[in-house]
């Protein structure tokens, strides 16, 4: 079954890289571009705009290569209380690290990184010594005396003017973050300052994919991006300093239109009359609602969009995580374009398998496990938890099982290994022998693939889940999950606890 596509990637390169450069040109100094949002692997503007590359930022600065320099921020807040980035689990500063090797490896590099809000945070400055242990350039900058009240002390020696100034060599400078409140407004509006101060006539800009401020406010793209935000508490609305300038209706989030009048104030004082910016819309560059060229197309995957994040805010608030008004939030916005959670195609399916193994008598209630997928093909494929593996285990293996017309009966994994990992865990490290989770039961299909040619060739059909869309009617234990994030599956879950110990590790 071919994938229909929503999303014309070269038309994106070409559209967006001609409103960065036009934006340049309005200015005689630098451009700082505010780079918000994912800079690599933005795979939720992939579901929601199918056929979005996620890494197309990427080829959009390898465009841009000869003329960037990159800054990367990140609070140093973060750091120290050791947020944990979502869809990777991983903490923000380890995702920094990770940032400046990805861009390495697409023959990009950064010029420096700064740690802002700095006030010697004991795992920050750590931070700081392991970077410039590995020769990258580390700047302080302490939060921002007089912000957002006072432009006056904002605009001076005692406000930006205290922040080390960073050298930059080309015309535009990417500001980027591993995620939001990382600085980066801070840092390019103080760069902006050091600049005037040096009688350079910089610019500042802002490059966002979402949301696409050409939509409809209530566009279901739109819509998914709130959702995706919940947590944040972030808001779609219109752009009102845009409808009073222009009398033209615009999206953007609460956010940028609650600080542009303060952003307005600092640009004046910075860079005196003649504002460029009349409005939060002005200030952005982005061209992604230009390249969608199937509306019907992107509008059908924000809506499944909207129930994973139902799925995914639903059994964090169960874990403590989330919230519930943010789970309340989400309901009211999949209620405006009305769908359920059972309009996911895999969510029933793996309900009833769980529902068949508890009617058979296979095991308590509560650990009678279901889990279904549906492959690109259309089909759809289920597992069930047993005594030998988990319910994600059961459904990859009858996955690629199908995949390579392999008989059920014939089994990939050998009993042979299958025992002496029981003996291992429960014999030797002593833990509790359940069903093997997904990263066990992929190690030792790896092993079987070395004398099992069957096995070897099931392997390679692990390549054609990913983007296939998976349901798990309870809460995964950490191998379950690391192994399908592994898997680049879109993973939902139901939130149920698959037994009744407190611990799932």
């Amino acid at each position: 079954m071919t994938k229909k596509l929503g999303f014309d990637n070269k038309k994106y390169l070409d559209e967006q890289s001609k409103a960065i450069l036009e934006r340049i040109n309005r200015f005689k100094g630098k451009l700082y571009l505010e780079f918000g949002g994912k800079l690599l692997y933005d795979y939720h503007a992939a579901r929601v705009l199918p056929g979005y590359d996620p890494n197309i930022k990427i080829k959009l600065l390898n465009q841009l290569k000869d003329k960037i320099d990159i800054i990367l921020c990140i609070y140093a807040g973060d750091i120290e209380r050791g947020r944990i980035r979502g869809d990777f689990g991983i903490t923000y500063d380890v995702d920094a690290l990770k940032l400046i090797d990805n861009l390495r490896e697409n023959d990009l590099d950064i010029l420096a990184v700064v740690i802002t809000r700095f006030d010697n945070q004991i795992q920050a400055v750590s931070f700081k010594n392991k970077l410039e242990n590995r020769n990258i350039k580390v700047y302080l900058h302490s939060a921002t005396k007089g912000y957002p009240t006072d432009v006056d002390v904002i605009v001076s020696k005692d406000g930006y003017g205290k922040n080390s100034y960073i050298e930059t060599k080309n015309p535009i400078v990417i500001v980027t973050g591993p995620g939001p409140g990382s600085g980066k407004l801070a840092t390019c509006l103080s760069q902006l300052y050091h600049d005037y101060e040096r009688g350079i006539k910089s610019g500042y800009a802002k490059f966002e994919t979402f949301p696409i401020w050409n939509f409809p406010l209530k566009h279901p793209v739109n819509l998914a991006y709130e959702a995706a935000t919940a947590d944040l508490g972030d808001v779609n609305l219109i752009d009102s300093f845009h409808l009073n300038a222009y009398n033209e209706s615009a999206v953007n989030y609460n956010r940028d239109v609650e600080i542009f009048p303060v952003l307005q104030r600092i640009l004046k004082k910075i860079m005196g009359d003649g504002l460029p910016y009349q409005s939060p819309t002005d200030v952005g560059v982005n061209r992604a609602g230009f390249a969608v060229v199937n509306d019907k197309v992107v509008k059908e995957a924000a809506k499944q969009e909207l129930i994973r994040r139902y799925f995914r805010y639903n059994y964090e608030n169960i874990l403590g995580i989330s919230k519930k008004e943010t789970v309340e939030k989400i309901v009211l916005l999949m209620e405006e374009v009305n769908v359920e959670p059972e309009d996911r195609s895999v969510v029933k399916p793996a309900r009833r398998a769980a529902s068949e193994k508890r009617e058979k008598g296979e095991g308590v209630p509560e650990i009678c496990c279901g889990a279904s997928i549906e492959l690109h093909n259309g089909c759809i494929i289920t597992g069930k938890n047993s005594y030998l593996m988990s319910a994600a285990s059961s459904l990859i293996l009858n996955s690629i099982k199908q995949l390579s017309e392999i008989p059920d009966k014939i089994h990939l994994l050998s009993p042979h290994i299958l025992k002496h990992i029981g003996n291992l865990k429960k014999d030797i490290l002593g833990l509790k022998l359940e069903g093997m989770d997904l990263q066990d039961t992929l190690t030792a299909l790896s092993i079987s693939a070395a004398t099992n040619p069957t096995a070897e060739l099931a392997m390679e059909k692990l390549k054609e889940l990913c983007d296939c869309e998976v349901h798990l009617t309870h809460i995964p234990a950490p191998g379950d999950e690391i192994g399908l994030r592994r898997l680049k599956v879109n993973l939902t879950a139901d939130g149920n606890f698959p037994s009744a110990d407190l611990c799932m590790v």
